[in-house]
């Protein structure tokens, strides 16, 4: 009957009483709590000095070292300039040497002929003497039927006294498949005998301008030279056109 009794009026839960425990664990968690508030308020304070850092430094100054690029830019352009100006200028110059070396060239050649007839007339060789048919020149322009000549007789050996006597030119070529020879007469109104007159000591030239007729064709020039009196005598050469004709 007692043990009903007590299942009636339930169990009971005997616990130590310790003072001061409670305490404890309120003190503990209030450090617990003031640690992490000082934890994260460092670390706030940590972030927000870093970004103030990032963003309150000044960044490196370039505007000096842009300055002297943009110079050192003008300086080698114009450095450039004075190279390309230079080098047409050097061009202009090196296209006058050539020019002015050309024609000393020629005038070099031409006082070597002429060197060259002067001393075959004073000093000349075994096989040459008296009336001698030096050279033909002849001149054309593209496209023109008109040719300049320039004949020249000279007196070889002995040239104490004159020697005369007569000159004839004839143009052999052919003209419609036929050939033909024209007395250079007929082709020159600069000339108007059949034979060319001559007189003279050391040489003389014989110059003019011919007209070639159309659809003449021509090859060769032959001169036939004859002197008269004490120093007769007969001379004849042929002259290829092409190699006589200025280039």
């Amino acid at each position: 009957m007692a043990s009903n009794r007590r299942k009636k009026e339930g169990e009971y839960i005997v616990v130590r009483y310790q003072p001061g425990r409670r305490f404890k664990r309120l003190l503990i968690l209030l450090v617990v709590s003031l640690v992490f508030a000082g934890v994260g308020y460092l670390a706030g304070m940590a972030q927000g000095g870093f970004r103030f850092t990032t963003e309150a430094r000044p960044g490196p100054d370039l505007s000096g070292e842009l300055s002297e690029m943009r110079t050192r830019q003008t300086d080698l352009q114009q450095q450039l300039i004075n190279l390309e100006r230079g080098r047409k200028i050097d061009q202009q110059a090196l296209a006058q040497a050539r020019h002015t070396i050309s024609r000393l060239e020629d005038r070099l050649g031409s006082v070597k002929a002429d060197l060259t007839f002067y001393k075959n007339i004073m000093a000349p060789s075994e096989s040459d003497n008296g009336l001698t048919i030096q050279r033909l020149e002849l001149n054309r322009r593209p496209g023109d039927q008109a040719v300049r000549f320039k004949l020249v007789l000279t007196q070889v050996g002995d040239n104490r006294s004159y020697i005369a006597g007569d000159v004839a030119v004839n143009v052999i070529g052919e003209q419609e498949g036929e050939r033909q020879v024209i007395a250079l007469r007929d082709l020159s109104k600069d000339i108007e005998n059949l034979g060319i007159r001559f007189r003279y000591r050391y040489f003389q030239d014989i110059e003019g301008v011919m007209t070639l007729p159309k659809g003449f064709e021509p090859l060769e020039v032959q001169v036939v030279a004859k002197a008269e009196g004490r120093k007769a005598t007969q001379t004849e050469r042929t002259f290829e056109w092409q190699s006589v004709m200025e280039k």
